[in-house]
């Protein structure tokens, strides 16, 4: 018979190597070019932007997650910190944008092998990633940190090769003695800084993936917390010093137009064997970030499910795997059918916006902790919530209109629900 609790099996490092592994792979081969075309050479203050709020998002989920310890991330915070309809809009936020994340990345791992079959190699990489996370969560675990080591080898071999490039005067053109001062034209200024910074958000979002898995994992109420910010922390360092080596090699102009920015900046650089390092740690990354957002999406609709705001059959749990397999089979599928209408750039603008909303509800659920409950001043959390509405604001207007669209469905389906519960609560 199938048991709708999920098993504790992953320690301090399996936490910390899930949510690298999601971070990693999603900013790095993927939110640089849009984010360089809005901010132009202000790409490192939109770094900085998008950093302080993944920080205070960071700290908000870290002090939920130790009180709440369960699958589902921010729907959970706020179903219990602010009613039953900000939890499940938190929730469907979280679906609509990671489902987008998803696909954003699965045509990253097509496009770089085959540009023509993107599609078709995509799906199929959704596919065997869904069947392996039926197998079992530490199966997903393992594969992760071994992704994780490979593409943070290449990320370090393509950060060393333009630091010996900067200070032997290298480069025909002398850009990489400069951070890029060739703005794309209508890039840049306060809006273009702002928007760029709401894309790079994307970048940051894979330790949600760690407060998702809130019952599969060890001592939560200690390990989250500081798995969370270690996982933070080491993409915010890796992710500022790539920038700074791509800005340094290709400049802001180039880097705005380049469907694979890493792989030219290896190219730039002079050095075949890194175009190749950087060609598949771009694949290898996506595959983790790929296999990262499966595992929190389904977490995320296993919760959900449990709680009748999404059909019931998604809160089954395997009697010998112990994962929500009906949840990540059917993530899986709604993955694959997103892939048919799918645009790379307006992808990651589509996921920043719900993950933004998302981020919003949890630092409003953080708000309402007492001293008693958690430790530390209220003014991160609000720093947050307003960073992420101002965030959402100067995000693609596109980007925007689809995704308020599809939260509107989602109160249409709250209501649904809403309405079949109530006769069984009187």
């Amino acid at each position: 018979m199938e048991s709708s609790d999920l098993r504790r099996r992953l320690g301090m490092v399996d936490a910390v190597t899930i949510g690298l592994g999601s971070m990693i792979g999603a900013g790095i081969f993927a939110a640089l070019a849009p984010a360089a075309a809005s901010a132009g050479s202000g790409l490192l203050i939109a770094l900085a932007i998008a950093a302080v709020i993944a920080y205070a998002n960071a700290t908000s989920t870290a002090r939920l997650a130790a009180l709440h310890p369960r699958a589902g991330g921010a729907y959970v915070y706020g179903t219990e910190r602010l009613g039953a309809l900000p939890g499940f809009l938190a929730g469907w936020c979280f679906l609509i944008g990671k489902s987008a994340s998803a696909a954003a990345m699965a045509l990253t791992i097509g496009s770089a092998i085959a540009p023509d079959a993107a599609r078709p190699i995509a799906a199929a990489a959704v596919i065997a990633l869904t069947v392996l996370n039926t197998r079992g969560v530490q199966k997903s675990a393992l594969l992760t940190r071994a992704i994780v080591a490979g593409v943070l080898a290449a990320l370090a071999a393509l950060v060393a090769a333009g630091l010996l490039a900067a200070l032997g005067g290298g480069g025909a053109d002398g850009a990489l003695l400069s951070l890029g001062s060739d703005a794309p034209e209508g890039a840049g200024g306060v809006v273009g800084i702002l928007g760029a910074a709401g894309l790079l958000f994307f970048a940051f979002a894979g330790y949600a993936r760690i407060a998702t898995l809130g019952e599969e994992v060890r001592e939560p109420e200690s390990t989250i917390p500081r798995a969370i910010i270690t996982a933070l922390g080491i993409a915010l360092l890796v992710y500022a010093l790539v920038a700074v080596t791509v800005l340094r090699a290709l400049g802001a102009e180039p880097l705005a137009q380049s469907p694979a920015p890493l792989v030219d900046a290896a190219r730039a650089l002079g050095g075949t064997w890194l175009v190749w390092v950087m060609a598949a740690a771009m694949v290898v990354g996506s595959v983790g970030s790929l296999l990262g957002l499966i595992l929190g999406i389904s977490r995320t609709a296993f919760a959900m499910a449990r709680d009748g705001r999404l059909p019931g059959a998604l809160a089954a749990v395997h009697p010998r795997f112990g994962v929500p397999h009906r949840a990540e089979i059917a993530v899986g599928v709604v993955v694959c059918a997103a892939l048919l209408v799918a645009d790379l750039r307006h992808a990651i603008g589509f996921s920043s916006f719900g993950v933004l909303l998302y981020y919003a509800v949890a630092n409003a659920s953080a708000l309402t902790l007492t001293k008693r409950e958690a430790a530390g001043t209220k003014a991160i959390p609000a720093i947050g919530l307003v960073g992420c509405v101002l965030l959402v604001v100067f995000l693609p207007l596109t980007s925007i209109i689809a995704a308020l669209l599809l939260i509107a469905v989602g109160v249409v389906v709250f209501a649904i629900g809403a309405r079949k519960r109530r006769p069984c609560d009187r």
